[in-house]
C-alpha cells in the first residue's frame, strides 16, 4: 500500500485519513496533493464523503490509482449500508469496503449541499421525532439532525486497520 487519499466536505473525512494515517504509518492525501505527488496506478485507501448513498470522488479515484480499500463517511452508524454503497458505486466484491459514522455540520456545508441537507434534516427529524419508538441508532441520528456533531473515533477504524495488517 501507497497511501491514504481522500475527499472531505466538512472536514470529518480528513479526520479519519488523519487518523489512520497516524496508526497505519501511510502517507495521506487529499486528492488533489495526491494529483501533484502520487503516480498514477499507485495502490491506495480511499475514503470518501457520502452523499445519497455515493462516495464523492470515489469514481475518480478508482480511474486513477489502484483503489484497494473505500471507506465512505456519513451519518449512519458504522458498518451500516454496506450493500447499498457497494452496489450504488459499483464497487468490486474484491474490494474490501467500509462504512464509517462521521457527523453533521449544518454550518461548513455550502450550496446546493447545504440546502439539500436542511430539508432532509428536517424530513427527516420530523419523522424520527415523531416516532413512538426509537432504536438507539435512531436517537442518535435524531440528535445529529438537530444539534449536529460528529461520531468520528479510533475504534471506528478497527476493522480497517485489521483489513490493513493483513493485506501486507
Amino acid at each position: 500500500m501507497k497511501a491514504i487519499v481522500y475527499t472531505s466536505n466538512t472536514g470529518t473525512t480528513a479526520q479519519y485519513a488523519q487518523l489512520l494515517g497516524r496508526t497505519s504509518g501511510l502517507p495521506v492525501f487529499s486528492a488533489d496533493e495526491a494529483k501533484k505527488t502520487l503516480p498514477e496506478r499507485a495502490e491506495i485507501v480511499y475514503l470518501g464523503w457520502l452523499m445519497a448513498g455515493s462516495v464523492q470522488g470515489c469514481r475518480a479515484a478508482a480511474a486513477r490509482y489502484t483503489v484497494r480499500a473505500v471507506c465512505a463517511v456519513g451519518m449512519g452508524k458504522s458498518g451500516s449500508q454496506l450493500d447499498e454503497v457497494r452496489k450504488k458505486n459499483a464497487i468490486p466484491a474484491e474490494v474490501p469496503l467500509f462504512t464509517l459514522q462521521g457527523g453533521f455540520d449544518l454550518a461548513r456545508l455550502r450550496g446546493v449541499y447545504r440546502l439539500m441537507m436542511v430539508i432532509m434534516a428536517k424530513t427527516a427529524g420530523r419523522a424520527l421525532a415523531a416516532k413512538d419508538t426509537r432504536t438507539p441508532e435512531e436517537d442518535d441520528m435524531l440528535a445529529l439532525l438537530q444539534h449536529g456533531g460528529s461520531r468520528v473515533c479510533a475504534e471506528n477504524l478497527d476493522g480497517v486497520l485489521a483489513w490493513l495488517e493483513s493485506a501486507e
